[in-house]
């Protein structure tokens, strides 16, 4: 007889049927906490915000008390309308997937209510498979964590009506990109997958070892293995990834690009493109110069790189006189001409050269650079930056000799393009006038818009990525250059100047690695309804992908595939659900660096329950700020509509008290759930903060950070809602403290990690003392340097000093 298998955790729901494929268990699987060895030794025995993260995320689902814990007799609070907020307590509206956005916004798009439904799984088979005796039983131990899918509850609620709550939802975080070590299970070759709905085999699938077929978790329906699965014993499947692990790799070799020639560098075979702007003032030009050196020294010898300047004119470098910097000029009033771009792309130039054998030229043309001698206002300068754009992508695509072989080189992987400008692109094509007050900006900001939008979709099926940093007080216009960045799968970041923070970000933009031709299918069972997608890109056409008979899943192309982007997901359940568990599989397909062709499948189950006190207590507090915040910033395109979904937020919290809250005895006030104590003081950040509130200057600004909020994977998108803060103890060490409470701390330094931010203050008394608050600076800066090492964008750090720490919603930005 086989030995019975061993009891589950505590905090996992027990599911076994024996006999059982048993994985890694679940402690192994969670992944590091990002602030690891250097921080960690230097906090306090005070427990951090990582380490509380994990906690609440590993707590447990066992079976709590049965009570609801809900006053479901009391009717929902009826609320005022404000134009633009929606009552929650209202039905539902019918769910449907698919994207809705405006070409003209420069908002991340949201594939939500609109056009079409997907394809629901059909209830019932006929073909006897969901019923048959089954020799082998896939049975694991339950592992919720995954550092690629977090989900705003680990359990799901049977009852439609008890849900489908709008104002707290059900959703996760996806991101399918990110990098982890160790990384998924690789295996070389063709996943199994159902013939009815596409689903891949995994760690859930019911498996009869003695013909080898396995059951889809999705459709039920049961599948040849051509006769990979047959064993003689359970034990013999468990060296299979895919029947073992959450997350597999599935990796083909070879490349798909005629004229690639493969090399050991994958970022020697993807050029980078400075394109300058030569319209600064001369301290601008100062701190970029000084920037673009610094960039330049970090990067490996044999990356290639191009540079072009651009004003009226466009200036094409060429590096094929050695020593000597020369420049191709082209008019920048229109798109370059096809016979000029054949002139350079077939002629003797090369304008694309490795780092070991131009170096010196570069660093002499970015000290050539003049500051612009014009008595014009900066956004009144002719800055033709579409049609240098074009220019840039033009000679990626074209032929470019090799400067060390003289040897002809297509680009493998995804290429970059990065724009530093300061100032809006006001001459040639995507251009705008200089003046808001001209009788056809928003003619000619709607038409440059969508001319921008066209010229990032180019890029992005050459593999291109635009990054746009902009530096400098001037405005350079979001709504027009963001359609750019975002449809070519690049992003755009606004610096106060051209000086440390804009140089840091312009290295790691630029050695961040990206993959291509991402494509991204969500299934899951019958129950689950995906009814919004939020993220880095946009619905995929029908033959962007493989089809099946009965494929229900919804298919997402990436802009590109990277790890600090993520996508939210809000889903809904079709009705009652009767089976103890829903299932969820995440498959993202795209090209690496490498030109490999990565399927990677994430599968993932989650318990259902009736009792409400056990669904609130698996609800994950952060992923469900996170997710409302992402849902929220949606609708915030202009300022009237921040106001809008403040009073939105608003709304929610007092209909999430109503719904989930105890009504206390002898009075009508409610108390809201103690499951979820901590998320109302993370929406008053969101109300409040940068994202909503009105602290930033400029609306570029707000607009700019809000795009980077939706597109932004869950940590920086954590951090950019609810701030981190530390204060410096003594002997170098660092005490988390609550982000609302510092009144009268004024011999104490504090960081505030505000994600694109970090703030260092230091307390007047501190200050008096000149080595003690030498110190305190110096250790605040380390840390802050190692919180943000990793970090896209790279935010700024600013020290401050300060006479009295006030409660931390009056001195920090409220």
């Amino acid at each position: 007889m086989d030995t019975p298998p061993p009891q589950a955790p505590a905090q996992y729901s027990s599911s076994f049927s024996p006999p059982s494929v048993t994985t890694a268990r679940p402690e192994n699987r969670i992944n590091r906490p990002p602030f690891s060895s250097p921080l960690a030794t230097r906090l306090s025995p005070q427990r951090s915000l990582q380490d509380q993260l994990l906690l609440s995320s590993s707590r447990s689902i066992g079976s709590p008390d049965a009570g609801s814990g809900v006053s479901s007799s009391s009717p929902p609070t009826q609320f005022s309308t404000p134009p633009g907020p929606p009552i929650f307590s209202s039905p539902l509206r019918p769910a449907a997937v698919p994207f809705q956005t405006s070409p003209a916004s420069p908002q991340p798009v949201a594939f939500s209510s609109g056009s079409t439904l997907p394809t629901s799984s059909p209830p019932n088979f006929t073909n006897g498979t969901t019923q048959f005796p089954l020799q082998y039983t896939s049975s694991v131990e339950e592992t919720i964590e995954s550092p690629y899918v977090l989900f705003s509850a680990h359990k799901v609620l049977k009852r439609k009506k008890q849900a489908n709550v709008s104002s707290l939802g059900f959703g996760a975080l996806v991101t399918p990109g990110k990098e982890i070590n160790p990384g998924p299970q690789v295996v070389q070759r063709d996943a199994y997958r159902c013939q009815n709905c596409g689903a891949y085999s995994n760690l859930y699938s019911e498996v009869l070892i003695s013909s080898g077929q396995w059951q889809c978790v999705i459709c039920k329906r049961l599948n040849s293995s051509d006769g990979e699965y047959i064993a003689a014993s359970k034990e013999d499947l468990r060296h299979l990834p895919e029947l073992s692990s959450l997350a597999i790799d599935y990796v083909q070799s070879g490349n798909r690009r005629p004229g690639y020639v493969p090399v050991s560098d994958s970022r020697m075979s993807a050029p980078i493109f400075l394109v300058i702007d030569e319209c600064l003032d001369e301290a601008h030009l100062q701190h970029l110069q000084g920037s673009l050196h610094a960039f330049v020294d970090s990067l490996p010898q044999n990356m290639r790189i191009g540079i072009i300047t651009y004003g009226r004119t466009i200036s094409i470098y060429d590096f094929s006189e050695g020593s000597v910097a020369s420049a191709d000029v082209l008019p920048g009033d229109n798109s370059p001409s096809e016979e000029s771009l054949k002139t350079l792309i077939y002629g003797t130039g090369i304008y694309l050269s490795p780092m070991h054998a131009s170096l010196s030229v570069v660093h002499t043309i970015f000290s050539s650079l003049r500051p612009y001698r014009l008595n014009l206002p900066e956004a009144a300068r002719d800055r033709c930056l579409g049609a240098a754009v074009e220019a840039a992508m033009a000679i990626i695509q074209g032929p470019s000799a090799d400067m060390s072989r003289g040897i002809i080189k297509r680009p493998g992987g995804n290429c970059r393009i990065l724009v530093c400008s300061g100032g809006p692109n006001t001459y040639g094509p995507g251009s705008v006038p200089s003046s808001l007050s001209h009788p056809n900006y928003p003619y000619m900001e709607k038409t440059a818009m969508k001319w921008m939008e066209h010229l990032g979709q180019g890029a992005h099926r050459n593999n291109i990525i635009v990054d746009i940093l902009c530096a400098g007080t001037c405005p350079v216009r979001v709504p027009v250059l963001q359609p750019l960045a975002k449809s070519s799968g690049g992003v755009l970041l606004l610096h106060d100047d051209f000086g440390e923070a804009f140089g840091v970000n312009l290295q790691r933009a630029s050695m961040r690695a990206a993959g291509s031709h991402g494509l991204l299918e969500i299934r899951c069972s019958d129950d689950i309804l995906v009814t919004q997608v939020i993220g880095p890109g946009e619905e995929a056409p029908a033959d962007a992908h493989e089809t099946f008979k009965n494929d229900s899943s919804f298919c997402i192309q990436m802009h590109s595939v990277e790890e600090t982007q993520s996508f939210s997901l809000s889903m809904e359940t079709k009705g009652d659900i009767r089976n103890d568990y829903v299932y969820f599989q995440f498959a993202v397909r795209y090209w690496n660096v490498y030109q490999a062709d990565i399927s990677r499948v994430i599968t993932m189950r989650l318990p259902t329950v009736d009792s409400m006190s056990q669904y609130l207590g698996s609800i994950q507090e952060n992923v469900v700020a996170v997710l409302i915040a992402k849902r929220t910033l949606l609708h915030a395109k202009t300022a009237a509509d921040a106001i809008d979904m403040r009073i939105t937020v608003d709304e929610r919290i007092k209909d999430i008290a109503s719904r989930f809250g105890l009504l206390l005895p002898k009075s009508k006030l409610v108390r809201f759930p103690k499951e979820l104590s901590t998320l109302p003081e993370m929406l008053f950040h969101l109300r409040r903060g940068p994202l909503l509130g009105n602290i930033v200057g400029h609306e570029d600004e707000r607009s700019v950070l809000r795009n980077l909020f939706l597109n932004a994977s869950y940590e920086l998108s954590l951090r950019m809602l609810a701030p981190r803060c530390l204060m410096h103890r003594e002997g170098g060490t660092f005490e988390e403290l609550p982000a609302y409470d510092l009144s009268m701390q004024s011999n104490s330094a504090v960081v505030l990690d505000h994600g694109t931010d970090v703030f260092i203050w230091l307390g007047n008394e501190l200050t008096a003392e000149e080595g003690k608050s030498a110190a305190a600076l110096a250790a605040c800066r380390t840390l802050a340097e190692e919180l943000s090492e990793q970090r896209f964008p790279a935010p700024r750090i600013l020290s401050f000093k300060v006479r009295i720490f006030h409660s931390l919603a009056i001195f920090f930005f409220y």
